[in-house]
């Protein structure tokens, strides 16, 4: 449909194909294919990354043989899915990856709360298996099977190597609980996902994220933002994410860079109406002030938008 109102039926020109489908107790699954753009004007392309799917149907079947056709309205049963159908990057064959050391940060079988929106932060210490310092050369964000609709974004955060943290109760809770005597943790942060993003990033081959230390005492914090409008309750999960470790340290070291200026959320209001809107934001010279002559070499960025984002 173009507007709100009855679908019209799509009689432009074939361009999905059906490979097979099936009923069963109630459900129908149907697989096709077709082009990422198929130039009909009745079909939406399909882009890199984010794509938002929305769905609705009826309870009667239709039968295309008969001479007319109607479609039956949908009532409640509508929805829609936030899904990445295509990769902003070429995936990596599995063989790549297969037989290295990995270190995984990963809840256990957490209890997520029956609330709409719920942040959850939880502390993690470098494996003591690894004695001596490694290179990731890949990362994999693992998303619980239970949870693809649950999970909004994950933030892995560096903790500062500077403060003490006692291994044997490190912190675990809903993030504003526990931030609080958690700052060294809440500053610099290791790598994003959100959904839309590909789960696998691999790095240059020039560099590598040291994910253990040589005296073992780097932490980690994962930051989950849990997305749950039905108030499910009973749900467990134990997302995550992997870091595959190379066998040899690389040339340089992969690290984080944060500056700017803090804003003010009014100043991010967008007044009605307004067709292009600009916001400046300063940032000293401090702040570039020991980057070496020869400039650093930028591999990854995190820009961030909510659903009116472009």
């Amino acid at each position: 449909a173009f507007d709100k109102q009855k679908p019209v039926m799509d009689n432009t020109t074939q361009d999905w194909f059906l490979l097979k489908g099936q009923e069963q107790n109630g459900w129908t699954a149907i697989q096709f294919k077709r082009s990422f753009d198929s130039c009909d004007p009745m079909d939406v392309p399909i882009k890199l990354g984010t794509n938002i799917l929305i769905f609705a149907y009826g309870l009667d079947d239709i039968d295309p043989c008969q001479a007319k056709v109607d479609i039956t309205y949908h009532d409640d049963r509508r929805g829609s899915r936030i899904l990445p159908l295509r990769s902003y990057a070429d995936q990596p064959a599995d063989a790549m990856l297969a037989g290295l050391d990995f270190v995984d940060f990963r809840f256990d079988n957490h209890a997520v709360p029956s609330a709409d929106t719920t942040y959850y932060c939880k502390v993690f210490k470098s494996p003591s298996r690894f004695l001596t310092k490694r290179h990731a050369i890949a990362h994999e964000v693992l998303i619980d099977s239970r949870n693809t609709n649950l999970l909004h974004h994950l933030d892995l955060f560096e903790c500062s190597s500077k403060d003490v943290l006692d291994d044997a109760n490190l912190p675990d809770g809903v993030c504003d609980d526990i931030l609080t005597g958690m700052r060294m943790c809440s500053s610099n942060v290791a790598t994003s996902w959100a959904i839309g993003a590909d789960l696998t990033t691999v790095y240059p081959k020039e560099a590598g994220y040291a994910v253990t230390g040589v005296n073992n005492n780097k932490y980690f914090m994962i930051k989950i933002h849990y997305d749950n409008p039905r108030l499910t309750s009973n749900l467990r999960d134990s997302s995550g994410i992997r870091f595959y470790l190379g066998n040899e340290l690389r040339q340089y070291d992969l690290s984080y860079l944060v500056f700017g200026t803090l804003s003010s959320p009014a100043s991010l209001a967008i007044p009605p109406n307004t067709e292009q809107f600009i916001v400046d934001s300063y940032c000293p010279p401090e702040a570039t002030r020991n980057f070496p002559a020869s400039g650093i070499n930028v591999v990854s960025a995190l820009p961030h938008t909510h659903l009116q984002g472009r």
